[in-house]
């Protein structure tokens, strides 16, 4: 079956439409790419988050010792994301034309929901300067997954075979 906008139902088309998913992808990038590109986006992710937990300790010395800033503890839920976003990136490349458009505001809008755990634990009373440490490592999670998937595993426009 070849899936495009039309196949969908009239009042799903104008939604397609807003969020560019057309189903006219460019030429994906290789499985390797994609590969390499989620290594890069984990383990960039997880130093990032290593070196946030470290500033953030020495500017808010009241947060040593912080339990959500052991690395056992934000790590496991830094890779279940970061592999979430990655398994997520070939599959944007796949339903649009301008992935990376699309891609973006996805990470936007998971970056946004993924606060709200955070809000939920500050607004229970866990210390605001060690709340604010995890909302600056959830964002550069979203940056840095979102550069490593988008650059190291790039989507082609097909070339014309002109002569």
């Amino acid at each position: 079956m070849n899936l495009n906008a039309d196949t969908f139902p009239k009042s799903v088309q104008p939604l397609l439409k807003m969020f560019r998913v057309d189903f006219e992808p460019p030429r994906q990038p290789s499985k390797g790419e994609v590969i390499f590109a989620s290594v890069v986006a984990i383990v960039g992710s997880l130093v990032a988050d290593w070196i946030l937990v470290q500033i953030g300790v020495r500017v808010f010395p009241s947060t040593k010792g912080y339990q959500h800033f052991q690395f056992s503890d934000y790590s496991k839920l830094t890779v279940i994301g970061v592999v979430i976003a990655c398994i997520g990136w070939p599959i944007v490349t796949r339903i649009s034309s301008t992935p990376r458009w699309l891609f973006y505001r996805m990470a936007v809008a998971v970056t946004v929901v993924l606060l709200a755990p955070d809000v939920f634990i500050w607004i229970s009373g866990q210390p605001t300067r060690a709340v604010f440490v995890l909302i600056v490592m959830h964002l550069a999670i979203a940056v840095v997954t979102y550069y490593s998937l988008v650059t190291l595993a790039p989507t082609r426009r097909f070339r014309s075979h002109r002569r």
